[in-house]
This record gives C-alpha cells, structure tokens and sequence, in this order.
C-alpha cells in the first residue's frame, strides 16, 4: 500500500492512496472461510459448500469491503503520523477515475484534504483584555427580595379594584346583542378569572377603575386585546380559531375582587430562602443574597471576559486563508437537506466558528488544559444550579445538586455542551491569570448595555 500527499497550496491538499491485492487478499481469503463454515446453501451441509461457489458470491462483496476499512484506518493513520492539520472528512477528488472493482488492482483513490491555516499565537501579561466586575448594589438585593417575597405570597379579598395593585377579578361573562341585553344563546362563562391591568387597549382598562362587588362592566373582548386571539380565547373559554369573528361587547359581574400580597420579610421568608435557622435576621438575609447574586454575576463576568478574549485573539491572530470551495463541500455535504442559499447565508459564521475552534486548541494546549471526569462533574453542577436559582431555589444541598448533574451526565444531549463549558471554564480560569485584567467595575443595567 502506498500514501502520498501533495500541497497545490498551504490549505488544499490531496492525499492519495493506491491498494495493491497483497493489502486485502488475506483478510479476505480469512472472512470467505468464515463465511463457508456459517453460510447456509440449500444441498450443502454447513462448511462442505465449495469455496469456488463461496467466492463467487461473496467475494466481490468482502473485497470492497476490506478496501473501504483500510482506505479509513491508512488516511488517518497517515494524516496523524504526518502531523496533517485536516478539517473536517477527507472527500473524493475530481481527479478520481473509475476503478474496476471486479480486478485485483491495483486501487488508486484520490481525496481532497481541507488543511488548516498556520499560525501561532501566545498570550502573556503583556496582553490586555477588558474585565467587567458587576456591582452587587442595593437595588439589586432589593429587587431579589421583592422577587423572594412575591414568590411567597398570596391573595387577600378585598372590596374595590385597584389598577396600581395586582387585582385579579373574578365575574360571569355574559354576551350582549347590539341593544346592549343578553344575547340569548350567547356565549357565558362562569367564574372567569381577569386582569385588566394586562388589558393592551387603555380605554378598555379604564372600565374597570373603581370596580366594586356586584358591579357589572360593560367591555368588548376583542379591543381589549387586539393583537391577541389567543388571550381573548383563553378568557371566553373558546378556541383560537372560534374567535377571529366575534366582535361584540359582554358584560362582566364581579363575584370576587383578589388582591395579592407580598410575604412579609420576616423568619418565614428566611426559612422559605434558605435552610431553616441558618438566617436569623434581615441584615443576614441581605449578606447571604449579595453573596448569591455576586457567585451568579461571576459567572456572567467571566462568559462576558471569554467573548471579550476571544475578540482580542481574533484582532491578533488576523485574517486566515480558509480552503473555501472544499470546507463549503463539507457543509453542504454535511446538509444534504439544505438548499444552496443555507451554505450561503451561514458559511462566513462557520469559518468565524472554525477560526475560534483553532485558536482555542492552541489556548488549551498551551495551559495544559485537560477535561477529567471531576471538571465535567463540577460543570454539570453549576449547570444544575443555575437551573435551580431559576426558580428561586438558591440554597440546594451538595449532594442532593450532585446527584441532579450526575443524571444530567447520563442523557446524551446534555454531553457534549457540559464537556464544551468545562473548557471554557477551565480556559476563563487559566487566561484570567495569564493575560492583564483591564477591570473594570460597572452596574448591572451597564453590563446589560455592553456590545
């Protein structure tokens, strides 16, 4: 077997490989005696079928397939050994000519090889990458113990509605002919449940200011919502596509005016937050929520400073020549169900994804970064944490945490992104000591803003 490898220019390439019948013969002759001691031919016993007869029917078939699984391990192994930095699969050339697969040989196959483009890059205290430290203010804190305390509270009766308030109303729904009565046969609902203060059309809200028990409001559906069949269903009981014709206004009854309440910040909102008795007082609760959201915000900081490195990699290591017709190949091949327009619109973020991909192999390997099953443990951990604090669960137990990431790790779906934030973790860590940290501190609502 022969392998050969040619430049036409620093990111094309074509390898070829030629097979001679030396290659595959004894693999083959091996895989027909298997064959005649297991195959199955009407007047033969097992193993007493003649081996011209086993050859001929299935030699072909083994030969090619023997040529296709060393044609695979010889294009690695020689893309490995010769340090070849190939992209992507290698494809079949243009200058590939037929072979006739029914002789011995020799096999001559051709591939074209996307290369990648050299260049190194090496960052030091020398290089200086902006750093974004987010301010825990007051506001802040504030803002999550409100979050905690609507989170805990309720709803009181009350007498009158009131718009500023969080008033939820409850009533019968009652559809009115064009004399302002009901309509009999019309469309009713008993105990609907409503919210003015979401209502889109104001002049429609304002029907509702002052509403006391027993009053009955007079209000057209459809113009409180206009943009929203789906809201002016869901209120009339009805489905979407039952309301697109309906117009006419209703009446609405107060049976039940409910006003919500926040929960007190006090013991029980503690012990709702955090394990019971670990936070006795208020100016505790406030430490405890600073630290929480400022372990939250880091991890903000640090996803914001990796873009931010990846920016100031780009800009250093400059424009790279990509072998574009072949990678587009790639795509497309990798897209058999995609027009040409899809190769179009997203090949340019693709090398940009392609560039970073390089340049963060050369950032990893300059660390030493590696990927063990106690990283990809810990990632799966924070990912778990920060789906808890979603919902307000900030004080999770350790085991209970490492237990969720562990079945994280068991669905496939999830493997391959938690391996991703592991380097990218790693990688943050590492740079944040490695390059000059340009910190700078800034609000919450600033960080927001930052392109």
């Amino acid at each position: 077997m022969k392998v050969s490898f040619e430049n036409a220019d620093k990111v094309n390439g074509k390898l070829t490989v030629t097979i001679e019948a030396e290659d595959y013969k004894q693999e083959v002759e091996k895989k027909l005696k298997e064959y005649r001691r297991k195959v199955q031919v009407p007047g033969f016993r097992p193993g007493n079928v003649p081996m011209a007869r086993i050859r001929r029917q299935f030699g072909n078939a083994l030969k090619v397939e023997e040529i296709n699984k060393l044609l695979g391990e010889k294009i690695y192994e020689y893309v490995k050994e010769n340090n070849i930095a190939m992209l992507g699969e290698p494809m079949p050339s243009a200058d590939q000519v037929p072979q006739d697969m029914e002789g011995d040989g020799p096999f001559e196959f051709i591939f074209d090889i996307a290369v990648a483009p050299e260049f190194t890059i090496t960052l030091d205290g020398t290089d200086k990458v902006p750093y974004y430290d987010i301010e825990v203010s007051d506001d802040l804190v504030d803002g999550q113990i409100s979050a905690f305390a609507s989170r805990n509270g309720h709803y009181d009766k009350v007498e009158e509605y009131d718009e500023s308030q969080r008033d939820m109303l409850k009533g019968d729904i009652r559809q009115l002919d064009a004399d302002g009565n009901t309509l009999e046969g019309g469309i009713t609902v008993s105990e609907a449940s409503l919210l003015p203060k979401y209502m889109k059309a104001e002049e429609q809200k304002a029907l509702f200011d002052g509403a006391k028990l027993g009053d009955i409001i007079v209000f057209n559906p459809k113009k409180a919502y206009p943009e929203s069949d789906t809201e002016v269903a869901a209120l009339l009981q009805l489905k979407k596509e039952d309301v697109a014709d309906i117009t006419s206004d209703f009446s609405f009854q107060v049976t039940e005016i409910s006003r919500f309440v926040s929960a007190p910040v006090d013991q029980d909102l503690f012990d709702s937050v955090y394990a019971p008795g670990t936070v006795t007082t208020e100016d505790e609760f406030r430490a405890r929520i600073s630290e929480d959201l400022k372990r939250q915000l880091v991890v903000e900081q640090d996803f914001r400073f990796l873009a931010d490195l990846r920016t100031y990699c780009d800009a250093k290591v400059g424009e790279l020549t990509f072998p574009e017709e072949l990678l587009k190949r790639l795509m497309k091949n990798n897209n058999k169900d995609k027009d040409e327009s899809f190769i179009e619109e997203n090949f340019a973020g693709s090398i940009n994804q392609l560039k970073w991909h390089l340049i963060k192999e050369q950032l990893v390997r300059a660390q030493g970064i590696q990927v063990n099953d106690e990283e990809v443990l810990l990632a799966a951990k924070e990912m778990a944490r920060a789906q808890f604090a979603q919902y307000g669960m900030s004080d999770v137990p350790d085991d209970y945490l490492t237990d969720y990431a562990k079945d994280l790790l068991q669905k496939k779906e999830y493997v391959d992104s938690i391996i991703d934030r592991t380097i990218d973790r790693q990688l943050t860590q590492a740079y944040k000591n490695v390059v000059k940290l340009d910190t700078k501190k800034v609000s919450l609502e600033e960080f927001r803003t930052l392109q």
